[in-house]
């Protein structure tokens, strides 16, 4: 019998199938908080992060890989009446590429962490990928072994300008570049890049809904560090604040980081802590305060995302392989503990 589908939130769920997970699958989040699993929606290999196009048609998936000619794949599905549709795959432009984004306007953009590059493809109107157009290679390395070699971990249409920023966890750098309109290629910017502090892994980025200002997290460090823009419309990097609480002893990594739609609270999630950081944001400045850190009664929070109302937030823990839903108090800010459910390597999760 196929499970009922329930009032609520519905969301895809991106995976690694390494051990018992099969690709893409669906979840609801009901009214109250609790969980519907609405099984496998699509067989994907290594489907690790998902993005809509912006009219949510059409579901891109990466499939982080690396082939015989060290590429991975991105795919393209319709999404129909909340099932996936394959239509299309193509080349990421590098290997294992673990982050996928879209313009308005269908530019798409993966992020290839051991390539060390993003490639850039187009998705046209019947939700059919490009081949590879164009790659823009980094080049450097840090101070960490994990930072031996440029890794593309994000990439981002600045929602303020016609930037591109690519965050490079191993060089320690935001990339700036622009799709140039008339050869479709990737160009660097102006400035070509903001450094980050030596060994800080930089992963994720959140916007500010309404300031010129975003903020970073940084894998390595267990940090956040803020980057406003500046009278001459360049970003420059800010403060910088611990994600974790300072009697905290042992190995513990930064993953992902969201802002509330109003733009007062944000949160960033700590594996090994295994906790979500929740911070008030400074409207003035962009200053963050610590309110405090929430368990994710699981391990390993890879990904976690707000709900499309940000009642709730719903944690996806890698290790323990579950699904926690909290409620949000949208006037502090911070969480309760509501409930979980069983999901097979959980990496991505997208609503």
């Amino acid at each position: 019998m196929e499970p009922s589908i329930s009032k609520g939130s519905s969301f895809f769920l991106g995976t690694y199938t390494d051990t018992d997970s099969k690709g893409i699958y669906r979840y609801t989040l009901n009214e109250d908080g609790s969980f519907v699993n609405n099984g496998l929606i699509a067989e994907s290999n290594n489907p690790s992060f998902l993005a809509y196009s912006a009219d949510k048609k059409y579901l891109l998936a990466v499939n982080e890989i690396s082939d015989e000619n060290k590429m991975g794949t991105v795919e393209s599905y319709a999404v129909k009446d909340d099932s996936l549709e394959f239509i299309s795959r193509s080349s990421s432009g590098g290997a294992h590429p673990c982050f996928v984004t879209l313009s308005e306007n269908g530019d798409v953009l993966a992020a290839n962490y051991t390539g060390g590059n993003i490639g850039l493809l187009k998705l046209n109107n019947n939700g059919e990928l490009s081949d590879i157009i164009d790659i823009q290679q980094y080049v450097g390395k840090s101070i960490t072994d994990r930072q031996e070699a440029p890794h593309a971990h994000s990439a981002w249409f600045d929602p303020n300008s016609d930037a591109i920023i690519t965050v490079d966890l191993g060089t320690d750098n935001l990339w700036f570049s622009t799709i140039n309109t008339d050869s479709n290629k990737l160009e660097s910017g102006k400035p070509e890049k903001v450094s980050i502090s030596a060994g800080s892994g930089p992963r994720h980025i959140a916007f500010h809904p309404s300031r010129p200002w975003f903020y970073v997290i940084n894998e390595l460090t267990n940090t956040v560090s803020l980057l406003k823009k500046s009278d001459t419309g360049v970003y420059e990097l800010g403060t910088t604040v611990s994600t974790l609480p300072s009697n905290f002893e042992g190995d513990s990594f930064c993953a992902d980081i969201h802002i509330s739609g109003d733009g007062k609270f944000l949160y960033a999630s700590n594996r090994g802590h295994n906790s979500l950081a929740i911070f008030k944001v400074n409207q003035e400045f962009g200053a963050l305060t610590l309110l405090g850190h929430e368990s994710v009664k699981g391990d390993w929070p890879r990904n976690f995302s707000l709900s499309p109302n940000e009642d709730f937030i719903v944690v996806a823990n890698q290790k323990s392989q579950n699904l926690v839903s909290f409620k949000r108090d949208k006037n502090t800010g911070l969480m309760t503990y509501v409930n979980e459910i069983a999901a097979p390597s959980p990496v991505c999760i997208l609503f």
